[in-house]
């Protein structure tokens, strides 16, 4: 088992769920993911990270799969101009590479904001460290366990 994925699992063991990762094989979307976890689009959930203009401090953005981060909101959540961060950014602060980002288990912790639609599922699907795997995941247990405010940042 890869550290990432150990990391992962371990955060949510230590969150008190009882949560094993799927392995899917080599997903690059998350329509691919979706097909693989045999659930919707929207039920993936993607991790997307902004670093902010002056600070460097990452923004993580929890979205459904169809939806998109608007920039302009996302800023205005952040209080802060926010541009992409780039994968040593993301590598470092998370321990995650892009494409495995977690919404659990991260190096060090960052300020989250989750998209509402996930909530009208029972279940989700979120990376678990690697682009290989994903979790099942009730998304109130997700909100809980991450600390993530919900918020209108989609475009």
């Amino acid at each position: 088992m890869s550290k990432s994925l150990a990391r992962v699992s371990a955060a949510l063991a230590a969150a008190g769920l009882d949560i094993t990762p799927f392995e899917m094989g080599d997903c690059r979307t998350a329509q691919q993911a979706a097909e693989a976890a045999g659930c919707g689009l929207d039920q993936i959930v993607k991790s997307i990270l902004f670093a902010g203009v002056g600070s460097g401090r990452l923004y993580l953005f929890l979205t459904a799969g169809g939806n998109q981060v608007d920039p302009a909101k996302a800023s205005a959540l952040a209080g802060e101009a926010l541009g992409r961060a780039d994968a040593r950014q993301v590598r470092e602060v998370t321990g995650f590479a892009i494409g495995g980002v977690s919404p659990v288990g991260h190096l060090t912790p960052s300020p989250e904001f989750l998209d509402p639609r996930l909530l009208d599922f029972a279940v989700v699907w979120g990376a678990a460290g690697t682009p290989r795997h994903i979790f099942p995941i009730d998304p109130r247990d997700l909100l809980r366990i991450t600390g993530a405010r919900q918020a209108d940042f989609t475009a």
